[in-house]
């Protein structure tokens, strides 16, 4: 005969308890670029014994299972002021979100306050050295690039001559300031190419302190970004005869990027850049 099987209980006799859960969840937010093991050994010395692999599940549980995860609860949880960030985690979020090093010097209006780079994304055969000339907005990361086979002042004035200045006037949006580091292409005399066009146009210039390349954040972000989201897999995949070339599939890019792609952390907190401008514009307007 068979004997009636034993009532199911709501819990497993062998789960976790609830303090430990909330233990290892703490502890995930405070140190949030350990790892499992070093969790595991944290708690043997508190005399929990709980395995790397059951923090790990825990932690997929609770969404805290990868340091992006962890990035993204820990910059939601300050944004609603739940809690103050300690250095450790100040410079988590920092690392991963670029941007948020700005947090301090809030730009109040797109156009506000532009930061402005070069750098060298690859080399093109039978064209040579190719290098981004971007701009990025600090309100919302609305961003602008222009490749050219160099990084003279001159190439550095066109993005912003046919690119970003013509966006924020038809917005009637006024440009306040560009941030840019102390670079030839952007630095120099008085008849210095980009100084001038800045000067011409009622342009403040400010420049990020010498040895200091961490103050200019938002740019900084957008190049690690259009870096592994753009050019890896373009120049991978794709033969470029020419600069144009190139630059066609980048325009196709920036729209995605501004119009399309969900910006996570601060600023944007899950917005797209284009949304940062037009409900600006709807405001005031």
């Amino acid at each position: 005969m068979v004997k009636d099987l034993p009532p199911i209980h709501k819990s497993h006799p062998q789960s976790t308890p609830p303090e430990t859960v909330a233990r290892i969840k703490t502890l995930a937010l405070a140190h949030p670029a350990y790892g499992c093991n070093r969790f595991e050994a944290m708690l043997a010395l508190e005399g929990i014994r709980v395995s790397s692999i059951t923090i790990q599940k825990i932690l997929n549980e609770n969404g805290l299972g990868t340091k992006s995860d962890r990035w993204l609860a820990l910059e939601q949880a300050n944004a609603e002021k739940r809690i103050e960030l300690t250095a450790e985690q100040a410079a988590f979020i920092e690392k991963l979100n670029p941007c948020f090093r700005e947090r301090h010097v809030e730009s109040s209006a797109p156009g506000e306050l532009l930061s402005a780079d070069t750098f060298f994304v690859g080399a093109l055969k039978g064209i040579g050295r190719v290098y981004l000339h971007a701009v990025v907005d600090t309100f919302g990361s609305y961003a602008f690039g222009f490749l050219h086979v160099s990084k003279q002042p001159e190439a550095a004035v066109a993005v912003l001559h046919n690119d970003v200045l013509p966006f924020y006037r038809n917005l009637d949006l006024p440009v306040g300031a560009v941030l840019t580091d102390n670079g030839r292409e952007f630095c120099g005399t008085e008849r210095h190419p980009y100084e001038l066009y800045l000067d011409l146009n009622g342009i403040e210039h400010r420049r990020t302190r010498v040895r200091t390349p961490k103050t200019n954040g938002f740019v900084e972000r957008f190049n690690g970004t259009i870096l592994n989201e753009f050019f890896r897999v373009a120049m991978r995949d794709n033969f470029y005869e020419s600069v144009e070339a190139l630059q066609a599939d980048l325009d196709a890019w920036l729209v995605h990027y501004n119009t399309e792609r969900p910006h996570l952390g601060y600023r944007n907190m899950g917005r797209r850049p284009v949304e940062t401008v037009m409900s600006f514009v709807s405001q005031e307007g």
